[in-house]
Parts: structure tokens; sequence; C-alpha cells
């Protein structure tokens, strides 16, 4: 079993950065991909981007060339920068994991993953 949790949610305002992190304890041989997705009220998930264990990483649009995610698999963390914030970046973040195995194209789709954080809230005004 995985247990994520994140932290690094707050407030920003429109143009700034923020950083979340999200710790990785439980049987971590099993987050071969992680993820960050985010999910505003009345919206699906949207998954933002994932990074596999050597370190290759995808974007959505919607962030590419703001949002950074990156992880440590000696400190097991994964980390999302993000920068030039838009209201619209609004929503609750979660980390996500899973194990190896699947389609990429396909690694930027909830169901893909089996283990999820408890989420923390970003607020771009």
């Amino acid at each position: 079993h995985v247990q994520l949790v994140e932290s690094g949610g707050g407030s920003v305002q429109a143009g700034g950065s923020l950083s979340l992190s999200c710790a990785v304890s439980g049987y971590t041989r099993s987050t071969y991909v992680m993820a960050w997705f985010r999910q505003a009220p009345g919206r699906e998930r949207e998954g933002i981007a994932y990074i596999e264990f050597d370190g290759s990483t995808s974007y959505a649009d919607t962030v590419k060339g703001r949002f950074t995610i990156s992880r440590d698999n000696a400190k097991n963390t994964l980390d999302l920068q993000m920068s030039s914030l838009k209201p619209e970046d609004t929503a609750m973040y979660y980390c996500a994991a899973k194990t190896f195995g699947g389609s990429r194209s396909r690694y930027l789709q909830a169901d893909e993953y089996n283990y999820w954080g408890q989420g923390t809230q970003v607020t771009v005004s």
C-alpha cells in the first residue's frame, strides 16, 4: 500500500508562483509513474503533469511552460513548481501514483492511477 500526502497549497496573486510537494510512504515500488491532477468545483479532474521513475515528464497544454514536475526517488517526494499562475489555475491539487504499465497516452487520465493524496487547495486571485 502507498500513502501520499500533499502540502504547499495556498493563496497567491495572478502572475505569482507556488510550490507543491507530495510525500510518499509505504510500498514505493508501486510509484513508477507519479502525477499531479487538479479539480476545480463543478469540473472533472484534470491531469496536468506526470513523471516516470527515470525522470521522463509530460505536461498538459494548459500548464506547459509554466509548471515543472520533479521527483526525488531517494527521498520519496514529488514536487510541482508553478509559476505565472492564473485565476483559472485555482483548484484542489492532488498527487497520484501508479505502478508500471499501460500506455503513456493515458498517463494523464485519472482512472490510470491506483493511489491518491487527499489534496491541497491552490487559489489564484
